[in-house]
């Protein structure tokens, strides 16, 4: 469809699917999304296996106009987010020489020596763009179309910073909310139908419980007002119906 751009997005890390670090990049990325205009459609958690990043980062990056990934950029052993990406791509993973000579001179100004470990963090596949780094230097990496970011929270949010001025951006979702008395197993069919009937629009029903009653928000998505317009009146009609004595 004309005007929607689309993003997926793997988060990298056994720390994450061990519940040892608890992920806080998804939510704000999504936040981000939703806000220029791109709609993220697909969340991965990957562990750290080569061949899974691998094949994760092939089967999203064929889907979808763009794909961000976090963690595994650092200097330890199980670092191997770059090398996966390398091989997805069919590349060599190599030292940058401008993000080897920015690292080396960053170290000796601090009098921190520059070893192996830290030197794993200029490496790169061939051909990749520096995503620049403003908090801790080491830089992600763009290759085709998949921006490669640290996990840590404050750095990722830093490059993502960064990458988001270089995006194409879509038709953004425009919503309106509205509040229902009733729980959902009463608006269920009503609602589906109105899905049905407007097509342009995307209707999320969120249920919640207070004060020992069931009630149900529900929102309304479009990318134009009349069509959100016409659903949102559509919903609140039948809540209206549905919520008024026979």
């Amino acid at each position: 469809m004309p005007g929607i751009v689309t993003a997926a997005m793997l988060v990298i890390g056994d720390e994450i699917l061990s519940g040892r670090t608890k992920d806080r990049n998804i939510g704000h990325l999504a936040d981000i999304m939703t806000a220029i205009g791109i709609d993220l459609k697909e969340v991965r958690i990957v562990p750290d296996e080569e061949d899974e990043i691998v094949a994760a980062v092939n089967a999203v990056r064929a889907r979808y106009d763009y794909v961000f990934t976090t963690g595994g950029i650092g200097p330890t052993h199980d670092d191997i987010t770059a090398d996966a990406i390398a091989k997805a791509f069919g590349v060599a993973c190599e030292y940058d020489g401008r993000a080897y000579a920015m690292l080396e001179a960053h170290y000796a100004s601090r009098g921190v020596e520059f070893t192996d470990a830290r030197k794993r963090m200029a490496r790169m596949p061939v051909g990749a763009a520096h995503i620049d780094n403003p908090v801790s230097l080491a830089p992600g990496f763009r290759i085709g179309n998949v921006h490669v970011m640290a996990g840590v929270p404050a750095i990722f949010q830093a490059m993502l910073d960064n990458v988001v001025p270089t995006l194409k951006t879509g038709a953004k979702l425009l919503s309106a909310t509205v509040q229902c008395p009733l729980g959902e197993g009463t608006i269920g069919g009503p609602l589906t139908e109105i899905q049905k009937t407007h097509p342009d629009t995307i209707i999320g029903s969120y249920p919640k419980y207070l004060d020992g009653r069931f009630w149900t928000e529900l929102v309304v998505r479009a990318r134009t007002p009349e069509a959100l317009e016409a659903g949102r009146a559509a919903v609140a009609a039948m809540v209206a119906s549905l919520s008024t004595p026979a």
